[in-house]
């Protein structure tokens, strides 16, 4: 009886021989692995979808200032959870003027102001218009002794000094980020726990609440 052919092989080389065979991949979870990205997609583009049709319902439906008031509840809940941020209290009107209100109790609205004009000055396009707005900016807050003078270091104030030579539209950048941190971390902590902010703050809730309640009633 002859020999197995497999005797004459040796095992390593079967063993080698497997290692470098590519295994198929599973069916089912390569199909579910699509199915689950297929599902993923259709959620997003639903959600926008059905804010999209919200606010199209609510135009058909109430007169331009419903709008705005009802559409207060939505902004609300997304920006206003728990407190505003500090960039929101510098893009929202109402609360920008609260906020400078309390600065100015506090006798330091210079602040704001200068960010504010910085950034006005960050968006000028004329060379003229950068020149006479950078000198002005550097004598009400920057240079020393000036009337509104803000609080930077020496490093910042030669700094800028030394831009106006040549201004550009990034001559109070470095000051601008300072101002706003210092705002941030000292001004905006107070001014949440303030008497302006909250009682800004239950009269938008009340808006958003009654806004609310009109819309389910109709």
């Amino acid at each position: 009886m002859p020999k197995l052919l497999f005797s004459k092989i040796r095992f390593n080389e079967i063993r080698d021989l497997m290692q470098n065979v590519k295994r198929p991949r599973r069916i089912d979870i390569v199909l579910n692995g699509r199915r689950q990205k297929k599902d993923i997609q259709p959620r997003t583009v639903q959600n926008i979808n059905d804010e999209t049709y919200h606010f199209n319902v609510l135009a058909v439906h109430y007169s331009e200032t419903e709008c705005s008031n009802l559409s207060l509840y939505y902004r609300w809940q997304t920006d206003h959870k728990l407190h505003p941020t500090m960039e929101t209290l510098l893009h929202d009107k109402k609360y920008l003027a609260a906020f400078r209100s309390f600065l100015q109790s506090e006798f330091s609205e210079e602040n704001i102001d200068f960010w504010l004009a910085c950034e006005d000055f960050r968006w000028t396009t004329s060379q003229d218009d950068l020149r006479w707005k950078a000198e002005g900016i550097y004598q009400e807050f920057i240079q020393p002794s000036a009337c509104r003078e803000i609080n930077v270091d020496h490093h910042i104030r030669e700094r800028i000094k030394k831009s106006l030579e040549k201004p550009s539209n990034s001559c109070f950048d470095e000051a601008q980020k300072h101002v706003y941190l210092l705002m941030e971390r000292d001004s905006c902590p107070r001014f949440l726990q303030s008497d302006a902010y909250l009682s800004l703050k239950h009269k938008s809730e009340s808006v958003v609440h009654l806004a609310k309640k009109k819309l389910y009633q109709k």
